[in-house]
């Protein structure tokens, strides 16, 4: 099954046209042919199987046959805020595989320590909406803008809040642990150099509880994905 992105799709529509680069992978890189079976999703939740109505690699056309069920819905909402990584390629492969395995929201989180500033919001959005719909997903993550920490911290209502960091004197709940079962959570992930001693303490005057992903010290694109996945298997 190959999954196209038409971010305009509505609940109402009986024939629409797929965006100018979805049309040319359609019509020149598939050699899709009209009357071809075709699956389409506005990446909002609604997903169609429909048929290619013409060959114009600029503006296919698709009629609606049915839609279909969203079959990887969940009931719970994972918000990972991730200070960016030093090298891009890190940021892009966490990105990438969050979507595979199942984020709601992505917020690059800029901190005291981060060895990057600056996150490119074009070139992820792309890497996110490339995931999803190679894994086929109705719903697509929801990538922010970079914004730096307190502003967030101070900003963020998500029900349960939580920051994973590093210092081994300070009481931390392991995540398996303070997971609760089908509830929206927030993670804050930091740079390679940790959150530093002041942003632990706003965090916590801000209601977040701290939290430890284990014994092993890691990267921050693998204890990002690591918390996506282990919050996903919690939920099972």
């Amino acid at each position: 099954m190959q999954l196209f992105y038409a971010p305009d799709l509505t609940e109402n529509d009986s024939v629409f046209s797929l965006p100018k680069d979805e049309s040319h992978h359609a019509v020149k890189v598939l050699r899709m042919n009209m009357g071809e079976d075709i699956f389409v999703t506005n990446g909002k939740g609604i997903i169609i199987g429909g048929t290619l109505q013409n060959q114009s690699a600029s503006s296919a056309m698709v009629s609606v046959n049915e839609y279909l069920p969203d079959t990887q819905k969940r009931n719970y909402r994972i918000h990972l805020a991730v200070a960016p990584t030093k090298i891009n390629d890190r940021m892009e492969w966490f990105l990438e595989k969050a979507t595979e395995i199942g984020v709601d929201e992505i917020t690059p989180l800029i901190c005291g320590r981060s060895e990057r500033k600056v996150f490119n919001a074009e070139r992820g959005e792309k890497i996110v909406v490339s995931a999803a719909k190679q894994s086929l997903k109705s719903v697509f993550p929801i990538l922010n803008p970079a914004v730096d920490f307190k502003t967030f911290v101070k900003n963020n209502h998500c029900k349960n809040t939580f920051i994973a960091h590093c210092m081994a004197d300070m009481e931390r709940l392991l995540l398996k642990d303070a997971v609760v079962g089908k509830d929206d959570i927030c993670i804050l992930i930091g740079p390679e150099g940790d959150f530093s001693p002041a942003e632990v303490e706003m965090s916590l005057k801000n209601g977040y509880t701290p939290i430890s992903l284990g014994d092993s010290r890691l990267r921050t694109e693998t204890a990002a994905l690591f918390s996506v996945a282990l919050v996903n298997v919690l939920n099972q």
